[in-house]
C-alpha cells in the first residue's frame, strides 16, 4: 500500500505551523476533558457516589493534565531513549520540534499529576487513576494516528496486504503500520473494554480497578506491538534480537496493573468509615 498524502502540517499561517502530532495532543486532553466530565458528573458510577473531584473541576485539572504530559513524555524519552545524547547536549532536551516523547513518561507525569489534584480537592486519588484509565484511551488514539500521519514509528518489513511504504523509510518497502495496530489495540479497543466495564459492570465503584485494567490492556497491547514495532535507531534490540525499551518499560505497567486489580477486587469495606 501506498502511503497516503497527508501533510504533517495540519494549519499553516506564514511562518507559523501547526502540526498534526500538536494537535493530537491538544484534542486527546480536550475530548478525554469531556467525556471525564461526563463520568464524574454521574455519580451513581463511582465508590459510594463519590468521584474523585467534581465534575466542574475537570478544566482545572486539564491544564494540570496538558502540562503533566508534556513534561514527563519529554523527561521520559530524555531518561529512557536517549540520556548520552542529551547529557551531551542539554539544550537540546527542550527542543521538541523533532519529536521525541515518551509515552511511558506522559502517563507517569499524568499519573502524579492526578493524584496531587486530586488530594488538594479532598478526594480518592485510586479514583482519579481511574478516572484516568477510562479517558486515557482517548489521546493515545489520537496520538498513534499522528505518529503514522508523521511516517514514524513505523513496523519492521512485512508481506501481508496491508503493509505500507511510508515516505521516510530509507529502504522503501512495505512494512507494519504499527501506528495503526497500536491505535486500535491501545486506543479504540481498550476504551470499548473499560467503557463496558465502568457502565455495565460499574467497575468505577472499586477504585483502583478500571486503572489496573487500563494498566494491564496498556501494557500487554504495547508488548504485542512491539514484536513488529521497529525499536528507536540509537537503542535497537536491547535482548535476544527482539526485546525493546518499550516492552521493558511496560512489564512495571503490567505488574501494577494486575496488583492494583486484585486489590481493588479483593479490598474489604470498613463499616464504620463514612
Amino acid at each position: 500500500m501506498p502511503f497516503p498524502n497527508i501533510d504533517p502540517i495540519a494549519i499553516a499561517i506564514g511562518p507559523i505551523a501547526i502540526r498534526w502530532y500538536a494537535l493530537a495532543y491538544l484534542l486527546g486532553v480536550l475530548l478525554g476533558a469531556g467525556y471525564g466530565y461526563l463520568l464524574l458528573k454521574n455519580e451513581r458510577l463511582w465508590h459510594r457516589g463519590a468521584p474523585p473531584f467534581a465534575a466542574k473541576d475537570i478544566w482545572d485539572f486539564a491544564f494540570w493534565a496538558m502540562l503533566a504530559i508534556v513534561i514527563g513524555g519529554r523527561a521520559g524519552y530524555v531518561l529512557f531513549y536517549n540520556l548520552p545524547y542529551y547529557a551531551q547536549n542539554p539544550l537540546e532536551i527542550i527542543n521538541t520540534l523533532d519529536g521525541g516523547m515518551s509515552y511511558h513518561g506522559g502517563m507517569l507525569g499524568l499519573m502524579l499529576a492526578a493524584i496531587l489534584f486530586t488530594r488538594s480537592k479532598g478526594g480518592n486519588w485510586l479514583s482519579s487513576l481511574d478516572l484516568l484509565g477510562a479517558v486515557a484511551t482517548i489521546g493515545i488514539f489520537l496520538g498513534r494516528i499522528a505518529n503514522f500521519i508523521n511516517a514514524e514509528l513505523y513496523g519492521a518489513p512485512t508481506d501481508a496486504p496491508w503493509g505500507v511504504v511510508f515516505p521516510t523509510d530509507p529502504l522503501q518497502v512495505a512494512r507494519h503500520p504499527s501506528q495503526l495496530y497500536e491505535a486500535l489495540l491501545e486506543g479504540l479497543l481498550l476504551f470499548l473494554v473499560i467503557r463496558i466495564a465502568t457502565h455495565v459492570f460499574y467497575a468505577l465503584r472499586k477504585p483502583g480497578l478500571v486503572a489496573g485494567i487500563f494498566a494491564i490492556g496498556y501494557a500487554l497491547s504495547r508488548i504485542a506491538v512491539e514484536l513488529v514495532r521497529l525499536p528507536d535507531i540509537q537503542l535497537g534490540y536491547l535482548y535476544f534480537g527482539w526485546v525493546t525499551m518499550g516492552q521493558i518499560l511496560s512489564l512495571p505497567i503490567l505488574l501494577g496493573g494486575v496488583v492494583l486489580v486484585i486489590y481493588a477486587i479483593t479490598r474489604r469495606e470498613n463499616p464504620l468509615r463514612p
